[in-house]
Parts: C-alpha cells; structure tokens; sequence
C-alpha cells in the first residue's frame, strides 16, 4: 500500500502531529483524510516525489555510506575507483 504525508491546512492550528506532518498507509482506493485523526483539525496531503529504491544513483550512495566504492571499466580487465 501507498504511503501518503498530511499536514494541517492552516499553519499554527491542530495538534504536533499535523502541523508537523505525519504519514499513513492507505490503498490507493480509500478516499483522501479530511481530518486529523488526533485532533479533528482540516488536513491536506501533501504531493511527495516516489521513492525509487533502485536506481543506479541510490545504489550507489548507499554502498559509499556503507564504506565500500564504486569501480568504473577503463580497459578490459582495468578499473579504477570512483568517487
């Protein structure tokens, strides 16, 4: 299931928790929240760009985060680092 981000409509009213922002699983079915769960104030979803685990660029990172490095193809049998 989609994971969706709301936030309050007006900014300074509702609870912590929708004027910070918060997020929810819901089927791409289910309609819109209209309400914070916790405080009844008016909510919007927020539009997000979609998590993409597997692009070449992610991957990447990831393995320098986690202290190894990337080897680019100069010759046959010839690589070097890259940063």
């Amino acid at each position: 299931m989609p994971v969706y981000v709301y936030e309050a409509v007006e900014p300074g009213k509702g609870c912590e928790k929708c004027r910070s922002g918060f997020e929810v699983s819901q089927s791409i079915k289910d309609d819109r929240l209209a309400a914070c769960p916790e405080c009844g104030a008016k909510i919007q979803r927020i539009i997000q760009a979609p998590g993409l685990a597997h692009s070449k660029t992610d991957l990447h990172y990831r393995a320098k985060r986690a202290g190894f490095h990337s080897l680019k193809r100069v010759n046959r049998g010839e690589y070097e680092k890259m940063y």
